[in-house]
């Protein structure tokens, strides 16, 4: 960008080439300047022209090497003096001219220090070179650009040899950035209307300025943006003018405030500007940077369009752009689009896409729509969707294979945004016969992962299945029920279903963009489906089978961060929607096992997903045969319960260790509804919003149909928390009911509802006391059983003991052995005897 100012960095090197035998230059003398600056103020002397100018001339080749930072303050009032007499005696503008240039050097300093010594003095200085600007000289305001954009050129000279050094590049650009010179110099644009040299030289100067941030802020703060985008279309047989205005605007938006400079060109005169400039550059520019430089216009004007409010239908630009934004896809008449001369390069690829790309910005606004359809916009985007669009037609220059790849997944992501709001031309177009074809010419190819081209196509097939199936999704959002009814005469369920068993077939392939369509998948058939019974049929019994699959998915990975998390909430869905209420395809889900995976799931996935699995095992459990599979499952009830349990532990309800209740005034509020009730700023009242914010109405709805009694496996603690169930809907009722009348200040119903509420939960409390003292009991028996185990096996352990020692003792002494015998002989005497006693008289 400095390769405009080679006079200036010349200049710098000039005293690097000078031999060693020359003289070694001088220090800038302060006596010189004195006198000098004593003549140009001295009344007496105004008439000594030619003394002053003899001795200004001595002052610039003795500061030729630059000038002293502490000479700056006096070198700066000859320069304004000097510019005062210009306009009388042109001969000061040579000298004006050769002070300012010895300026484009680095000032010099004697002492480190210097530079902060003097930061305010030298940014006072640049400060004025601003103003210099309003002498009419060309040769003046040339130099003062070329001095600017020298305070940008780095010196090679670190040291001079007479011991004084060159101030710092960035000690230089930092004054320059504090001086407002930038903001000065755009404001000096209207001065430059006359003098095309001067304009192009001030617009390479904002250009380098207007790299840095702080730069930028003041540029715009002097509406840069609007005043050189106004100018920027003017007659300039070089080019040079539109291509120094697009560079400062693209560096304004990178390094300044973005909205500023679009609400600064969203202006009727700048987007008037812009189309002119663009459009000119479409139709007669054929050179490489020429095709660049269009493309650049279109971003900016796309940027401006991003804007709302921005007149760029009102100007008439987007009807302009009409034509182009549908070649060459349709044929036209416009005489514009016959002169255009497409050369399919890549600037013209980059092109089209920024015109797809401006379709999706300005969809929002009703009066684009409009031009649209009457463009005919959705018929070309069609176009660009078709397989048979990529092919290359015989005799003609066409988009290549991998331009039109990249240009059909990005009208796919075009029409996702537009087609929702155009319905009647997607209808008019057949665009669901496209798309299913598209959808069924991507299940029928082999490479579904192979790697497609550009940023949509970073999957091959996979790109176009899935922007194809986002597309399907965005319209049937709409819930227009005869585009939905003409997706399902066409078959999508079936083809829906077949893209999903394509994908759990291949694990291999299980990335985002797998789980993306899958999941985009299912909500399309949740869509479909969801409140017609005919269509509930039509996913039938493949349909189960391919949503048991899905809900088999380990519930660990649902935190793996690639999606699965929304997978098993869509497939979630999907069951609510096309199950559930078909009996068929209820008792087909219920008899392969669904209710099972979802027990298991309810058992093992975190809490975010609890809420939309009780809702469908509450709606399943309308069919008996569900009912059967909960009270044949092992552990249904008490996962049921632990949950419960974990629900209110959660919200804060009062309960004692043992789980009864605590309170009996309010033996289910929580403590979020307790802080909730104290407020008055929900229009809902705290009793009825608790229903649906937690699981617990759809547990005790689940145990309805379950039953309370003869539910096997229970523990003590099972039945404390279900003889709560068993009252929950009795203690909503109070809960609800007591805040209605409190409203409305009936004392006596507030007081007799508050006693038939404590005398509830004070029976539920003594039937849970009740409970508990059975399980004491329980376990008291229990205890005193074990107790007595343990003391017959003491005495068994004691009689062995006894046996065996009578065993040792008999074996190792014989007297003790005689004994032995003697007492057995006559035990056996005996025994006969009381035998013949004890003979029961035969009378």
């Amino acid at each position: 960008m400095l390769s405009s100012a080679p006079h200036a960095r010349g200049f710098i090197h000039k005293p690097a080439r000078r031999s060693e035998s020359k003289p070694r230059p001088e220090a800038p003398r302060l006596t010189d300047l004195s006198r000098a600056l004593q003549l140009l103020q001295d009344p007496l002397s105004s008439s000594l022209k030619e003394r002053q100018i003899f001795i200004l001339k001595k002052v610039v080749k003795q500061c030729q090497h630059g000038f002293l930072l502490k000479d700056l303050a006096d070198v700066f009032k000859i320069i304004n003096l000097c510019a005062e007499r210009v306009s009388d005696h042109p001969e000061y503008a040579r000298i004006l001219c050769d002070f300012l240039q010895i300026s484009s050097l680095p000032f010099l300093k004697e002492k480190a220090s210097d530079e902060m010594s003097y930061a305010s003095v030298v940014t006072d200085c640049v400060s004025q070179m601003g103003y210099l600007m309003r002498i009419p000289l060309l040769e003046v305001r040339l130099q003062i650009c070329s001095t600017v954009i020298a305070f940008y050129s780095r010196d090679k000279h670190t040291h001079s040899s007479d011991g004084l050094s060159p101030a710092r590049l960035d000690y230089r650009s930092l004054m320059l950035e504090r001086s407002g010179i930038s903001e000065t110099l755009v404001m000096s644009l209207a001065l430059t209307e006359e003098q095309l040299p001067v304009k192009l030289r001030l617009l390479q100067t904002l250009q380098i300025l207007s790299r840095s941030s702080v730069n930028c802020n003041l540029m715009l703060r002097a509406r840069a943006a609007h005043k050189i985008c106004f100018h920027m279309s003017e007659g300039d047989p070089s080019g040079e003018l539109l291509f120094r205005s697009s560079e400062i605007l693209w560096n304004l938006l990178e390094n300044g405030s973005r909205q500023e400079v679009t609400s600064q060109l969203s202006s009727s005169d700048c987007i008037a500007s812009l189309k002119d400039a663009f459009l000119h550059l479409l139709l007669n520019g054929f050179r490489h940077h020429e095709r660049q430089l269009r493309n650049d216009l279109l971003v900016l004007l796309t940027l401006i369009s991003e804007k709302p409010g921005a007149p760029l239908i009102e100007s008439g630009f987007l009807k302009h752009l009409m034509p182009f934004i549908t070649f060459p896809e349709l044929k036209s008449h416009n005489p514009q689009v016959r002169n255009l001369k497409l050369t399919f390069s890549q600037e013209d690829f980059e092109m089209k896409k920024l015109l797809l790309n401006i379709i999706v910005v300005l969809s929002q606004d009703l009066a684009a729509l409009q031009l649209f359809r009457e463009g005919r916009v959705m018929l070309a985007l069609m176009l660009l969707v078709k397989p048979s669009s990529s092919a290359v037609r015989s005799g003609r220059r066409s988009w290549t294979c991998r331009q039109q790849e990249e240009l059909q997944l990005q009208a796919l992501s075009t029409l996702s945004s537009l087609a929702p709001l155009m319905l009647d031309e997607y209808i008019s177009c057949q665009a669901n016969t496209c798309l299913l074809l598209l959808l069924d010419c991507c299940l029928q190819d082999d490479s579904l992962g192979e790697q497609g081209q550009g940023f949509h196509g970073s999957g091959g097939k996979k790109a176009q299945l899935r922007y194809c199936v986002r597309l399907l999704r965005s319209v049937v959002f709409v819930q227009h029920e005869p585009l939905q009814q003409d997706l399902c005469d066409q078959g999508a369920i079936g083809q829906l279903l077949g893209v999903l068993r394509r994908f759990l077939g291949r694990p291999e392939d299980e990335d985002a963009v797998a789980l993306e369509i899958q999941t985009d998948c299912l909500l399309l058939l949740s869509l479909l489906c969801e409140r017609d019974l005919h269509r509930k049929e039509l996913f039938g019994r493949d349909g189960v089978e391919v949503l048991i699959q899905y809900l088999s998915l380990d519930p660990a990975l649902v935190f793996s961060g690639l999606g699965h998390n929304k997978l098993l909430l869509s497939a979630i869905d999907c069951l609510w929607s096309c199950v559930v209420g078909c009996f068929g395809t209820e008792d087909v889900f219920v008899s392969g096992g669904g209710v099972d995976l979802l027990l298991q799931l309810l058992q093992r996935s975190p809490r975010r997903v609890l809420p939309p699995l009780m809702a469908v095992l509450l709606e399943l459990c309308e069919n008996p045969q569900a009912v059967l599979h909960l009270l044949r499952w092992s552990g249904a009830p008490q996962l049921l319960l632990n949950i419960w349990r974990r629900e209110e532990e959660q919200m804060g309800v009062s309960r004692d260790p043992h789980g009864t209740i605590a309170d009996v005034k309010r033996p289910i509020a929580s403590q979020h509804q307790d802080e909730s009730s104290s407020s008055s700023s929900h229009d809902v009242s705290a009793a009825v919003r608790d229903v649906s914010e937690n699981l617990r109405a759809n547990i005790f709805c689940i145990f309805c149909k379950l039953g309370f009694e003869s539910l096997s496996g229970l523990s003590a603690e099972d039945h404390v928390t279900l003889s709560i169930i068993h009252r929950y809907l009795d203690f909503k009722v109070c809960e609800v009911v007591r805040e209605l009348w409190s409203e409305a200040g009936d004392e006596a119903a507030l007081t007799s509802l508050l006693q038939v509420s404590e005398d509830t939960a004070q029976s539920v409390r003594s039937l849970q006391q009740s409970i508990l003292g059975r399980q004491q009991q329980e376990e008291l028996q229990e205890e005193q059983r074990l107790y007595s185990e343990i003391r017959f096996t003491h005495k068994q352990r004691e009689i062995a003991a006894d046996a065996w020692r009578s065993f040792v003792t008999r074996t190792s002494n014989y007297s003790a052995l005689k004994e032995f015998r003697r007492v057995r002989e006559e035990r056996s005497i005996n025994e006969p005897s009381d035998a013949e006693t004890n003979k029961p008289d035969p009378e």
